[in-house]
């Protein structure tokens, strides 16, 4: 299959080419932009370093997604989701978290949207 053509970097200026948006420098310097003037201050306050530490955790003791799992596939699990959001009152215990694949993760996050 073929691949993208690569393209010029999104920040300004920079002649590097890339087959994302930025290049490996700028893109280090966007996400600390979007963490720190972007992003949500109640998101980043819920998400600091005692959830990743959570989440570190709830990784290693379960590495295979869990949608995956029930349809017999055995996928690395990259994302861990919480089955009652924060914002509606749900917290960080391990019977409220799910291991999910990229996939699975973006699917649910997509199929809540359309609900809102």
């Amino acid at each position: 299959m073929p691949y993208k053509p690569r393209k010029p970097c999104a920040h300004f200026g920079c002649p590097k080419l890339v087959t994302g948006r930025f290049c490996e420098d700028h893109a280090k310097q966007d996400a600390r932009e979007y963490e720190r003037y972007r992003r949500d201050p109640e998101t980043r306050n819920r998400y600091g370093r005692a959830w990743k530490r959570i989440r570190d955790r709830y990784i290693a003791a379960h590495p295979v997604c869990e949608r995956c799992l029930a349809e017999g596939k055995f996928t690395p699990a990259q994302e861990v989701h919480h089955l009652q959001e924060l914002s509606a009152g749900g917290d960080h215990a391990e019977e409220n978290l799910c291991s999910l694949c990229k996939a699975h993760h973006s699917a649910i996050h997509l199929s809540e949207r359309n609900k809102k």
